[in-house]
């Protein structure tokens, strides 16, 4: 059981985001506690404060925090890392939002996996706002293709997109180009803003915002 303190500082980042959020915002904001990372007193504090939207970026670890915890009522989990194609089964078992849809070799698996297990979580495209060739992620001069594959071969919803934008730049660009590129392709959710910039994505009209240090504190290093 978490102390009465810890609940009580996660409790406090929660509320001052989600304050901050409706403040910059005039549409509903999904607040995901990223958990990468934390430890198991950091989570189960979080959800004794009520929280029961959450981020992942890796498949295994995922598994490790919330196998024993699915069953918990109301509970959402997002996958916001890279997905590689060998545990797109894995994933799709899992989770209920897949944010990172990012080359078609996904979007096959990710269908072939939906098949087999009967299930069919929503995704987000992944773009590459910022062209970076390190990242992850559509360009956006190949959006357009990518999405009516994405619709042709994928059995769920594919509901938004998501950005991360360089480090090394302003973020509000990228965050207007995301929303004009999801306006474009008819999809109405904005996954973009983390710990450091919510607030101002609030702005650009996110409609899921990834906060992991402003939320918990400061991770645990690996």
């Amino acid at each position: 059981m978490p102390s009465t303190t810890l609940i009580d500082a996660i409790a406090a980042n929660r509320a001052s985001i989600l304050s901050a959020m409706e403040a910059a915002s005039d549409n509903p904001i999904e607040l995901i506690a990223v958990s990468k990372r934390q430890p198991d007193e950091r989570i189960e504090a979080a959800l004794e404060c009520g929280h029961r939207i959450f981020g992942e970026n890796r498949v295994q670890e995922a598994q490790e925090h919330w196998g024993g915890r699915r069953d918990i009522e109301g509970l959402t989990l997002h996958l916001i890392g890279p997905l590689q194609s060998n545990k797109s089964e894995d994933a799709v078992a899992l989770f209920d939002v897949i944010q990172t849809v990012d080359r078609p070799k996904i979007v096959r698996t990710l269908a072939q996996a939906a098949e087999k297990i009967g299930r069919t979580p929503d995704v987000f495209i992944q773009v590459n706002t910022g062209q970076e060739p390190q990242k992850a992620g559509v360009l956006p001069s190949g959006l357009a293709d990518f999405v009516a594959l994405t619709r042709d071969t994928y059995p769920g919803r594919l509901v938004g997109l998501m950005c991360i934008p360089p480090v090394d730049e302003p973020a509000g660009p990228h965050f207007a180009l995301l929303s004009k590129l999801a306006a474009r392709h008819g999809l109405e959710k904005l996954s973009m803003g983390m710990s450091a910039d919510y607030a101002l994505a609030a702005s650009f009209g996110a409609t899921h915002v990834r906060v992991g240090s402003a939320f918990f504190g400061e991770r645990e290093s690996d």
